[in-house]
């Protein structure tokens, strides 16, 4: 490895060729000519905007390059809001590029944005140490035969004020050089910083590392290609294809034509073209922008004024820092296209939601409930407008048969039920969980999944409870959710479902004895089923006392009256079981939807809601991430 030294023999002036200093305030430290030296340079150079006796102390600029109306400037907010609101859902391997990008951006504005800083890179003997020391106008970098010739970065600045730059590349003191008296002369070229880099291609893994850390800082790059490497796959491949959004701030020069004979150089020319063209690398031909490609020779000066010209029109307009930094934007944002954008229109639908809550109410069992509902308002028709001969009947064969009162809904479901109605919720869960995920990218697909199980958790044990606070004790047991033990309630979905006649206000203590509203006209009908079992009762005491004597014979009319009783009985109950039907079908109905309502208010508190707020907050970052994008083809 050739070490380069702050003289270089050969050159006149030896202090034109040393460096500037690498720390705020020391200036050059070689020795009294050297600071003799620098003095009457400085007399020389300077520039309209600067001050007389302005140094370049080394802190950073307060300019900043990057405008406020520039588009730049939302996408890079909006890049860093992206990142925050990801850094939850995403690891850290997706958001690093874009976070790098963000600290180069922040390092880059606090730094002069009246500086250009360039890169000469290429592959060992393209010439790029040649065609810097010929932009240069002096024999600033060491060039020969031997291979590796660079072995670190050396930079040549124009002008002043650039060692904040050369700090952020980490060009140390004694690798900074200034041009030749008549090259730093060059307007077009004031505030160019160059940098010569080692060789892409070394042997030396150190040295490629230099180059992939400091083109990742520079605000341009020159590639020197050769006639014999200028197809070289790793030079391709490792840097011209991934850098492909770059173009803008890109030159390719074929250097060293002198050796191409007649049209070859041409020739040559157009097949580097072709091979950009399939980089993906626009080339800016035609007034469009893209990578600027020329050829010239280092060695002859051939092409190397044309280059100096087009770069004094690139470094005056001082975008290249703004261009470079949107290019990284891009290449960023492409990165995260596919953690970011979906297929089609992913979310939560009517249908779904409609259909979750269809499988939660037949889990909770809720038209069974209103099933159980309507029953129990007949039923109690029945007790209040029956025939008590009937209704003792009735109770005698209740008796008769094995557990009780045939009228008792069973407390508990069978323990195949209970694990059916859970398998069922966990059905709807992940059939719901699907529904929304679907399209999502991998990491937003996987959070709503997520969020759908967290909240499904317990569950069942939670529909359970509802089932029997809104729809009661009788009415809510069948078909119920069973769980294993007491679990919270969904106190917000209850709320939500409200009280509705004697409904959920009024839980298992307002329901206890199953008995439902009775209607204003039930007292009537009660009423005329007394009438008619007095009637049969007077009847027949009648009929009794003309048999044994008491009374005067006359059994026509006794028995017409007894018979009136005991048809007005049944006439009575069968009109009072037609006028309850309608009744009792509005009440399990009305009990059905309770426990839907409810059953689907507890669904979506404990899934849905989570589910959505994942979803909005996809939304939120697909803005962000659309923001970041809006500009990248129209806002340089």
């Amino acid at each position: 490895m050739t070490a380069v030294t702050d003289e270089n023999p050969g050159q006149g002036g030896a202090g034109e060729q040393l460096s500037d200093a690498a720390r705020p305030g020391t200036g050059w430290d070689d020795g009294l000519i050297a600071r003799r030296a620098q003095a009457a340079r400085k007399e020389a150079e300077q520039t309209p905007d600067e001050a007389p006796g302005e140094e370049d102390d080394g802190r950073p600029q307060v300019e900043a390059y990057v405008d406020s109306d520039s588009p730049l400037r939302p996408r890079l907010d909006a890049l860093r809001e992206l990142v925050g609101l990801s850094r939850a859902r995403l690891d850290r391997a997706a958001l690093a590029e874009a976070g790098r990008v963000l600290d180069e951006a922040a390092a880059r504005q606090r730094l002069s944005s009246r500086h250009t800083v360039v890169a000469i890179a290429g592959a060992s003997g393209s010439g790029k140490s040649a065609l810097f020391n010929a932009l240069a106008g002096a024999q600033l970098s060491e060039t020969g035969l031997r291979r590796p010739t660079t072995s670190s970065p050396l930079a040549c600045s124009w002008t002043d004020g650039a060692a904040g730059l050369l700090d952020r590349l980490a060009v140390p003191g004694r690798l900074r050089r200034r041009p030749a008296p008549g090259a730093a002369a060059d307007e077009a070229l004031q505030g160019l910083v160059l940098v010569d880099l080692p060789d892409h291609d070394s042997a030396a893994k150190g040295h490629r590392d230099q180059v992939d850390r400091v083109l990742a800082l520079v605000d341009a790059v020159i590639w020197v290609v050769d006639p014999e490497k200028y197809a070289d796959a790793a030079l391709h491949e490792r840097y011209l294809r991934p850098l492909a959004g770059h173009a803008e701030v890109t030159f390719v020069v074929l250097n060293q034509i002198d050796r191409l004979p007649g049209e070859a150089a041409d020739q040559v020319l157009d097949d580097l073209r072709r091979l950009l063209d399939e980089d993906g690398m626009a080339l800016g031909e035609h007034g469009e922008p893209g990578a600027t490609v020329l050829p010239l020779s280092a060695l002859t000066g051939e092409g190397v004024g044309e280059l100096r010209e087009l770069l004094g029109r690139f470094v005056q307009d001082r975008t290249a820092a703004t261009r470079r930094l949107s290019a990284d934007v891009d290449a960023a944002a492409a990165r995260l296209r596919p953690v970011y954008v979906a297929e089609g229109r992913p979310g939560l639908g009517e249908r779904a939601r409609e259909e979750f809550t269809d499988r939660l109410a037949e889990a909770v069992g809720a038209a069974a409930a209103g099933q159980a509902a309507e029953r129990e308002w007949r039923r109690n028709a029945g007790r209040a407008c029956g025939t008590p001969w009937l209704r003792l009947w009735r109770w005698y064969e209740a008796t008769r048969q094995p557990g009780g009162s045939r009228d008792r809904v069973p407390l508990a479901a069978p323990p195949e039920e209970r694990l059916t109605a859970r398998q069922r919720v966990e059905q709807a869960v992940r059939t719901v969980a699907e529904d929304a995920a679907a399209g999502l990218p991998g990491p937003w697909a996987q959070a709503v999944r997520e969020a759908a199980v967290h909240g499904a958790k317990g569950l069942p044990d939670a529909l359970d409870e509802l089932a029997e606070r809104v729809a009661g004790g009788g009415a809510g047991a069948e078909g119920g959710v069973r769980g294993a033990g007491g679990a919270a309630v969904c106190a917000s979905a209850s709320e939500a479902a409200g009280p509705s006649g004697r409904g959920a206000g009024e839980g298992r203590s307002g329901r206890a004895a199953g008995r439902p509203p009775r209607p204003a006209w039930w007292p009537a009908a009660v009423l005329a089923q007394v009438a008619m079992t007095l009637l049969q009762v007077f009847g027949g005491l009648w009929l009794a006392g003309q048999i044994i004597g008491v009374l005067e014979p006359g059994l026509l009319t006794p028995a017409l009256v007894m018979l009136g009783g005991i048809v007005g009985g049944p006439l009575v109950e069968w009109s009072c079981a037609a006028a309850a039907r309608g009744p009792a079908r509005r009440y399990g109905q009305e009990a059905e939807r309770r426990l839907r309502e409810a059953a689907a208010a507890c669904g979506r508190a404990r899934v849905l809601d989570p589910v959505a707020a994942e979803l909005m907050r996809y939304r939120e970052v697909r803005e962000r991430y659309v923001a970041v994008t809006e500009f990248s083809t129209t806002g340089r």
